[in-house]
């Protein structure tokens, strides 16, 4: 899971360490976890707040990162 926060100051971001302070919201880490949310407006329904398409895409790069498969060395 990965945690999405609106800090005090009312700005959105990742929180991938879970301990900013503010209003914590999560997603799964599957591209079609984030689909679902980003389709039913989640984020910004658990943040109360209106969520950019950039945060979307920095998730969803997040999200391809981590799910990579690792490169086998020769």
């Amino acid at each position: 899971m990965l945690r999405v926060v609106r800090t005090p100051d009312g700005i959105v971001r990742v929180d991938p360490s879970g301990r900013h302070p503010g209003r914590g919201a999560y997603v799964c880490l599957s591209e079609e976890c984030l689909a679902a949310a980003v389709k039913r407006g989640a984020l910004a329904k658990a943040l109360k707040t209106k969520v950019d398409d950039s945060l979307y895409e920095e998730i969803l790069t997040l999200i391809r990162e981590k799910t990579k498969e690792p490169h086998e060395t020769p």
